[in-house]
């Protein structure tokens, strides 16, 4: 089994209280949280993709913090990830760290960065039922005014219409999902776990998007 994550901030207390605003009283308590809900979830042989800001850690404590979280690690670094240019760092316990990455999962192309990609390679490719072909999986942007502004260019995109090849009319495929931890309660979700999660989300953020006028 795969899972995916993102920014869950390990060590980071700031975020408890600023931007996030996570609600635990101190740091420590964070971290155990996040890690019980992801042992309860991966087990040894399953795979986490952690799309970025991991942790705000110093090396060690990204090292000990790694040997208590099972499974295989593969990390998309992002602009927090500091504790990987560190050399005493211990880049064995994950399986390779890229700033970008396109994976398959279950026939589906995954685009991967820390960063949301508006114009994603593979973005218009769907199967013969009219169903994404392509993901673009992200982080970075938290459940901020930054995210609010990604869901109105989703919305954009979903009420544009334009014509394929054969002159038939479609509307713009848009599958961004941002997998921030906040939005799986700091669980690691599948692909298709990220699509249900986002679904529900979406239905009510584009009922309000939808309203917006566009050309104002």
């Amino acid at each position: 089994m795969r899972y995916y994550i993102a920014d869950m901030h390990f060590y980071h207390e700031n975020i408890l209280d600023k931007m996030d605003k996570r609600g635990f009283e101190t740091v420590e308590m964070m971290n155990e949280y996040m890690i019980r809900k992801w042992n309860a979830k991966v087990r040894e042989n399953d795979e986490v993709v952690i799309l970025g800001d991991f942790c705000w850690g110093k090396a060690k404590q990204v090292n000990e913090l790694l040997e208590r979280l099972n499974g295989q690690l593969y990390l998309i670094r992002g602009n927090h990830d500091y504790f990987v240019g560190d050399k005493t760092f211990n880049h064995d316990r994950f399986v390779w760290v890229r700033s970008y990455s396109e994976i398959y999962d279950n026939k589906r192309k995954v685009v991967l960065c820390h960063y949301p990609i508006l114009c994603y390679n593979g973005q218009y490719r769907m199967d013969k039922e009219g169903k994404p072909k392509t993901y673009m999986l992200h982080g970075h942007v938290h459940d901020t005014h930054d995210q609010r502004l990604l869901e109105q260019f989703r919305a954009i995109m979903k009420n544009s219409v334009v014509k394929n090849e054969e002159g038939i009319e479609r509307n713009i495929p848009c599958n961004i999902i941002n997998c921030f931890c906040m939005y799986s309660d700091y669980e690691p979700l599948t692909l298709d776990e990220w699509i249900q999660n986002d679904a529900k989300r979406w239905k009510k953020m584009y009922a309000y998007h939808k309203e917006i006028s566009f050309e104002k």
